[in-house]
């Protein structure tokens, strides 16, 4: 089980983020108040461990994320994994390609962060995200949904 150590958010596109002790998700938006939220896309929540920020030399936020977890491997995350954080409820949905941004952090981040950059999420229900909350990951709702299909497509 993972836990949040860090939330942010963008209050305008092209700025800092700043940090939060707590964040309000708003369902199929993202976090309110912040710029990158994408309403009814998949890109409304970024999430990336520590343990990757660790790896690179890199300070949480730098990445831009929203959420920083730890004890969570973000980047095996698989598209419609369901994340239980804290109150609310997170889908898994496409992995965040790492952007030309990364260079002006560092030179050659860029490569180094492809396939490592973190996930993106949709937030299915709304609530409080609180640094410190437990961070549970649910099956992907295709592979539950998936297995009882074939499985009623059988016995016709």
């Amino acid at each position: 089980m993972g836990k949040v150590m860090h939330l942010f958010r963008s209050p305008q596109k092209h700025t800092g983020m700043e940090e939060l002790c707590e964040a309000p998700a708003v369902e199929n938006h993202g976090f309110a108040g912040c710029a990158h939220a994408r309403p009814g896309g998949k890109r409304q929540v970024l999430l990336v461990d520590m343990e990757t920020l660790r790896a690179m030399h890199l300070t949480p936020g730098m990445l831009r994320e929203n959420i920083t977890t730890e004890g969570l491997a973000v980047n095996a995350l698989k598209s419609g994994q369901r994340l239980r954080v804290g109150e609310v409820e997170l889908e898994v949905s496409v992995v965040c390609e790492p952007c030309e941004l990364m260079e002006a952090i560092r030179p050659g981040l860029l490569a180094a962060l492809v396939g490592r950059r973190g996930m993106m999420c949709r937030v299915l229900t709304g609530g409080t995200v609180r640094q410190g909350d437990e961070i549970a990951v649910a099956l992907a709702a295709e592979a539950v949904c998936g297995v009882g299909s074939q499985e009623s497509g059988a016995m016709n």
